[in-house]
Parts: structure tokens; C-alpha cells; sequence
């Protein structure tokens, strides 16, 4: 069972969606098996499948969530002395040479990763090109859609 970085924002969502799941959720999902069980025969029960089948889902994702969390390894970046360097957790700051877009990133882990809130998972390939590397290094990252060059104008850890 190996650790997986996590932020405390990251960690916080989880807890949240967790709580959501089992204390809203979860009866919600018991009433409508209930309401669709008094309708009679349950082996034609459309709505009674239905039920079942989305208890299935919250109850998976409970389970993984709790996974999830008996696992992490919680990061936080803002008590770490910042020197230039990009790590779990940082917020860079990039140019990107090819056109002179800027664009910022925040490198996180799995569950966390979304590319529409510039939260990039480490282990993708921006992510793991990126860290280890300083403020003004000129880096080179590998993509699915080509090679791709990038200066590192800021790191911050926030």
C-alpha cells in the first residue's frame, strides 16, 4: 500500500465529497429503494434497479475515498522554504516558447488533477518534467501532441 501525495486543499475536498456521500447521499438512495420496492414485483422493477445499481456506485466511491485517504500523505507546500525549485504541490508559473502563451500550474496528485483549473497530476508528463527543475530553467517536455518547450518564470509555493 504505497502512500500518494496529496494537498491539504486535495485531502479537504475528499473529506468534504465523503461526508456528502455518506450523510446525503446515502439516504437518498436508501429512500428511493424503499419507494421503489413498495411498487411490487422487484424482478421487473425498473426503478428499483436503478436504485441499486447507483447505491453500488456510492458505496464504491465511499470505499475508495476512504482508500484514498488512509493512504495520503498530505503535502503542504506553504511550510516548505521556497528556493526556485518545482515540487509536489508547487505553483509555476511558465512561458511557453513554441507560441508565448503564459500559463500557470499547479502540480498535484491524482484525484486531484484537473487540467480545466490548471491543476496538473506529477506523474503526468508536464508534471514530472517540470519537477525537480528552478525558477528561469528552460525545460523540454515530451506530450502526447509533441515536443513542447517551456521557460519557468516563477515557482511559488502557495
Amino acid at each position: 500500500m504505497d502512500k500518494e501525495p496529496i494537498t491539504l486543499i486535495g485531502l479537504e475536498k475528499l473529506k468534504n465529497e465523503l461526508i456528502f456521500l455518506k450523510e446525503k447521499k446515502r439516504p437518498e438512495i436508501i429512500a428511493a429503494i424503499s419507494e421503489a420496492r413498495s411498487h411490487g414485483d422487484l424482478k421487473e422493477n425498473a426503478e428499483y434497479h436503478a436504485a441499486k445499481e447507483e447505491q453500488s456506485h456510492n458505496e464504491g466511491r465511499i470505499a475508495e475515498i476512504n482508500d484514498i485517504i488512509s493512504r495520503a500523505n498530505v503535502i503542504d507546500v506553504t511550510k516548505i522554504n521556497n528556493e526556485g525549485k518545482v515540487i509536489f504541490g508547487s505553483t509555476v508559473n511558465l512561458e511557453n516558447l513554441d507560441n508565448g502563451e503564459k500559463i500557470t500550474y499547479k502540480i498535484v496528485g491524482k484525484d486531484e488533477a484537473d487540467l480545466k483549473k490548471e491543476l496538473i497530476f506529477f506523474q503526468s508528463p508536464l508534471g514530472k518534467g517540470l519537477i525537480g527543475k528552478n525558477k528561469n530553467d528552460l525545460v523540454e517536455i515530451k506530450t502526447p501532441a509533441g515536443i513542447k518547450n517551456f521557460e519557468i518564470k516563477d515557482v511559488k509555493y502557495i
